[in-house]
């Protein structure tokens, strides 16, 4: 299977890396997209300048300015930009990003801060390859208030999870999820930079263990394989 390419059988439901691209001499290819401070990619960054890292980062997509790309840039990773308002409509940028993503040949494609919906077309491409992270316990606070809406609703603990991208706001199955405590004094910058360490540190590990292991899913379970 070359990199980038879908495996046999339902492709929403199986993601497993072939012998060849399985050894850590090549690993895993992933395309990164963002929309922010940059702070998961610079994360994952880090992480894959090791060389016992099993993932590397082919490419950075953004879909406006934004401090991701300097990041990219900075770590001579190639970037793009694919922006919603530079095409007609949402069906002409969903495929512009596509084929930008298609060409890097991605075995795994990571939104870690991207602040757009991806469209049906990306989403057919590497359905069962799209991992994101949220910061709160899934299904609990969807959307893009998560930290808001713990503190609104008075929780005393939230937490991190990455999961994989399906057709709706984040209801994919879940790859992984680590609590973090509400204290009493938090407002949301304190809690969301406590939800972002965390963040930070189980994103770079799940892609690790994904790229390794690979993952199977079945409606609303997903399991990392062993």
């Amino acid at each position: 299977m070359a990199p980038g390419s879908a495996p046999t059988g339902d492709p929403s439901r199986y993601f497993r890396r072939s012998a060849l691209t399985a050894s850590r001499e090549t690993p895993a290819r992933v395309v990164v997209l963002a929309s922010g401070t940059g702070s998961l990619l610079q994360a994952l960054i880090a992480a894959a300048g090791e060389s016992s890292y099993p993932a590397r980062i082919v490419a950075v997509g953004v879909d406006r300015d934004c401090d991701a790309a300097r990041h990219a840039h900075a770590a001579g990773i190639e970037h793009f930009r694919v922006g919603l308002r530079d095409h007609a409509d949402r069906d002409e940028w969903d495929a512009a990003l596509t084929d930008r993503v298609v060409a890097h040949r991605p075995d795994l494609v990571v939104t870690a801060g991207f602040m757009k919906i991806l469209g049906g077309r990306f989403l057919s491409a590497f359905a069962g390859r799209i991992v994101n992270t949220h910061p709160a316990l899934l299904p609990s606070f969807p959307g893009a208030h998560a930290v808001a809406d713990a503190l609104a609703y008075g929780v005393k603990l939230t937490g991190s999870t990455v999961h994989l991208v399906d057709e709706g706001v984040d209801t994919g199955p879940i790859l992984a999820q680590e609590a973090v405590p509400v204290l009493a004094d938090d407002d949301q910058s304190t809690l969301h930079e406590r939800i972002k360490t965390v963040e930070r540190r189980l994103l770079v590990d799940v892609i690790a263990a994904v790229a390794t292991r690979g993952v199977v899913s079945d409606g609303r379970k997903a399991q990392i394989q062993p």
